[in-house]
């Protein structure tokens, strides 16, 4: 049921965000033409592509990627023609919350309370427990500490010193043996290590292994590093601002600046 509830909210959504973007698009577009400014002229200011600043002008959600992105164009474009960008696109709905279903949770029927006879199993079930606990605790003292007394009470026996040999080895056969030691020696792989410098503002989302470490928007010259034992992916809203390296690496830029980009980076050895 609550499932239905969201998707039935969606539709809503989609159409309370491209009227906010016809309405937000048409006053963008009357700002450029006051300043005569073209939309090349902005792209080339913004980094954004002009093909994707005339489709919010025309209010066009179809060739424009994901509601977050979209908020992020509007802030660029607002800046380049005077007006404070965050502020102007802050009013753009992206659907991360719905707020609005707040005012829906008051009728809902609030959670059954626990009566005394709960209370009083959940009480005997805790007393159990931790008893069983307790038992497996001393338990395992009472046998570290027999274990301790009869290693005291054991006669240690004497080693012989090794015998003494004047056959010393040779030069080539200690570089060999060093040579041979040295291979033997099994190499302990490190976790890839990702890290990014922004030359640009973007917004940025890091999973590693599975789960997100970090997910919002960055100013330029910003460094962050993130590490991971078998998988790291990052996705950029503005990839050509974003410089990435991997594994101390030299850096290189995410994508193409203005454009959305996902990247993964797997472990394994290293050239």
């Amino acid at each position: 049921m609550k499932r239905n509830k969201k998707e039935n909210l969606l539709p809503y959504l989609e159409k309370q965000r491209a009227e906010k973007l016809a309405e937000m698009g048409s006053y963008l577009r009357h700002l450029r033409e006051e300043q005569s400014l073209s939309l090349e002229e902005v792209a080339a200011k913004t980094k954004v592509q002009a093909r994707l600043l005339n489709a919010i002008e025309e209010g066009n959600l179809e060739p424009l990627p994901e509601p977050i992105y979209i908020q992020g164009f509007i802030k660029r474009y607002a800046d380049a023609l005077g007006l404070d960008g965050a502020e102007f696109a802050s009013v753009f709905p992206t659907g991360q919350s719905f707020q609005f279903l707040k005012a829906s949770w008051r009728g809902l029927p609030t959670a059954p309370q626990l009566k005394p006879i709960h209370l009083y199993l959940v009480y005997i079930l805790l007393i159990i427990v931790t008893g069983n606990s307790l038992s497996h605790l001393l338990k395992n003292s009472t046998m570290q500490a027999s274990n301790q007394e009869t290693e005291k009470n054991e006669p240690k026996k004497a080693i012989a010193p090794p015998p003494k040999s004047d056959n010393k080895p040779k030069p080539d056969s200690l570089a060999l043996l060093s040579s041979n030691s040295s291979s033997n020696i099994p190499k302990s792989d490190k976790p890839l290590r990702v890290g990014v410098t922004l030359k640009e503002e973007s917004w940025i989302r890091v999973v590693a292994d599975g789960k997100t470490q970090f997910e919002g928007t960055l100013p330029s010259g910003t460094q962050r590093a993130w590490e991971a034992k078998e998988e790291l992916i990052i996705r950029a809203g503005n990839a050509g601002g974003v410089l990435v390296t991997f594994n101390e690496k030299q850096a290189e830029p995410l994508g193409v600046s203005g454009q959305p980009e996902t990247k993964r980076f797997k472990a394994g050895p290293q050239s």
